[in-house]
């Protein structure tokens, strides 16, 4: 008697729901996700026990670096060229299109607006920016100017920052190793425009620090 031969089906798996599984896992976090900046001055801010989160958007960052140095930075981009746009217009630096374009997408300012020294850091090559914004004369000044209104370019900036955006938020985050001379200054420059809240960014102490 022969054998009987059993015809062999091909095993036919749809992979439509899970082609769309992952287009939408993608679009998920794609949406979701929030690109931190590399910011060429880096900070090793403090450590308390303090669990309040800080906001991630519409946010000015203030850092501090441990020569007590002041740099600030903003996380949209449409806010940091409403920002430039106000202070060109109220300090007359002379900024052109493209140059205001090249700071709406700098991770971080911190250069003096005196003596064209703003617009002379925008127009050095993306490797020289980093290196002059780690130099010496880097940081945006604190002192008081007559001729900015008997304030400070860092006052002028927060100003500019705050009309940019009705709710913004201030986050200072400065270097364990920051003078507290050099943020008590900062604070202080803070409070003569009446700005009295604002977060302090730290590291969460763990167990092991106690």
């Amino acid at each position: 008697m022969g054998k009987l031969k059993i015809k062999k089906s091909d095993v036919w798996i749809d992979m439509t729901p899970m082609s769309d599984v992952m287009v939408l896992l993608l679009t998920f976090f794609m949406l979701t996700s929030t690109f931190v900046k590399n910011e060429p001055v880096k900070v090793n801010q403090p450590s308390s026990v303090s669990e309040i989160k800080v906001p991630e958007q519409d946010v000015l960052n203030i850092l501090v670096d441990k020569e007590g140095k002041v740099f600030m930075s903003m996380d949209n981009q449409n806010d940091m060229m409403t920002v430039i746009q106000d202070m060109n217009d109220k300090c007359g630096l002379g900024l052109s299109a493209q140059e205001m374009k090249k700071f709406q997408t700098d991770p971080l300012w911190g250069v003096t607006i005196q003596d064209n020294k703003l617009k002379s850091y925008l127009n050095l090559p993306s490797e020289k920016m980093t290196e002059y914004i780690t130099g010496a004369d880097a940081g945006v000044p604190l002192d008081s100017l007559e001729s900015l209104g008997n304030k400070s370019e860092f006052q002028l900036w927060v100003e500019a920052a705050i009309n940019a955006k009705d709710d913004m938020k201030i986050a200072i985050k400065a270097d364990s190793d920051t003078p507290y001379a050099s943020v008590k200054k900062l604070m202080s420059e803070l409070q003569d425009m009446n700005e009295n809240r604002y977060y302090l960014i730290t590291t969460l102490k763990t167990g092991s620090e106690e």
